[in-house]
């Protein structure tokens, strides 16, 4: 693939990691599961989008680092595969995979996100983009049904970014010049104002939810099929949550066999030492932290979990959360 059909502003890192030489048509022998570090911040989210992505992108209160998406397409599709994300956003995942010659599919509940996707993948076409990509309205809980009913299966791979269960928002940039007003835009907190967007879920609800996500997931994607899943262990009450064992056990429950856990790293890699890239909340967050007595780390890394639908098992049994 010539670097020229990659967006301008996410240059392919020097070493990309491929996908793994185990990846075949049986499961993994002796249960091993790699552990692989992509360092997907050499560049701030800001300058991986510029050019590539609309202005208003910059507006969406939670985006996938445009490296990362690279990579994990890079490494788990082939040209001319059908990728999917099913909660996509602006379309990350669409305009990164048709830069690598996929053809992209993502569903967004929220109109106004879904908008700007479809406007984003029109971007990509007009910077040579050559693999197709479209954006459908909808719930990421009808999947499976929104696919069939577009002609779009089977679907060689899954990659999305869900909600971490927590809130967030795009920071009011003109409120903190001025020191006055509300931090958070509130037209972006916790994606919508809609409160039946999984953004707002939490709690047993927030996982009801996503395993039905999920569920309908594993009835679209094809046997021997990835899906990877771009969670963060964020903090709640001041406990460090486990959203990403979480998830692996829905999907385990789903019948999905666990494949490979990624650490993609917010920080940039500079010689002997890591300088960090965190969000302005983060640091918000960890500084009030600090200042009541508290040691508190800011985490620096997004878990990439990979899963895979087992090559024997039928649509049917993983949604029964079964295999052979």
């Amino acid at each position: 693939m010539s670097h020229s059909r990659r967006p301008q502003q996410c240059p392919a890192p020097s070493a990309p990691v491929k996908r793994p030489a185990t990846r075949c048509e049986q499961n993994r022998p002796g249960g091993e599961l790699p552990l692989a570090v992509w360092a997907c911040a050499q560049r701030t989210s800001q300058w991986q989008r510029y050019h590539g992505y609309l202005p208003e992108s910059n507006r969406h209160p939670a985006k996938m680092l445009p490296a990362l998406a690279r990579q994990a397409i890079d490494a788990y599709s082939d040209p001319g595969d059908l990728v999917v994300d099913p909660m996509c956003g602006i379309g990350t995942t669409l305009v990164e995979a048709i830069h690598l010659d996929r053809r992209a599919v993502g569903v967004e509940l929220e109109s106004r996100w879904a908008t700007l996707a479809a406007a984003n993948v029109q971007h990509a076409y007009q910077h040579g983009a050559s693999g197709t990509g479209r954006v459908i309205h909808g719930d990421a809980r009808e999947l499976a049904g929104l696919l069939d009913g577009e002609g779009y299966r089977p679907v060689d791979l899954i990659l999305t970014s869900p909600p971490y269960a927590c809130q967030v928002a795009d920071l009011a940039a003109e409120n903190v010049k001025r020191a006055a007003g509300p931090l958070r835009r509130e037209d972006t907190t916790n994606y919508s104002r809609d409160r039946a967007n999984l953004g707002h879920a939490r709690g047993t609800g927030y996982l009801t939810a996503m395993s039905d996500v999920y569920r309908t997931c594993a009835a679209a994607l094809k046997p021997g099929g990835y899906m990877v899943i771009v969670t963060k262990d964020m903090r709640s009450g001041g406990a460090l949550r486990n959203l990403s064992g979480q998830t692996v056990a829905l999907c385990e429950e789903l019948g999905l066999a666990y494949w490979q856990r990624v650490i993609a790293l917010h920080a940039t890699l500079r010689d002997t030492r890591l300088q960090m890239r965190p969000s302005f909340w983060q640091t918000l967050h960890t500084r009030r932290a600090r200042a009541h007595g508290e040691r508190t780390l800011v985490t620096a890394h997004e878990d990439v979990l990979v899963l895979r639908k087992p090559p024997a098992s039928t649509a049917s049994q993983v949604r029964a959360g079964r295999t052979t």
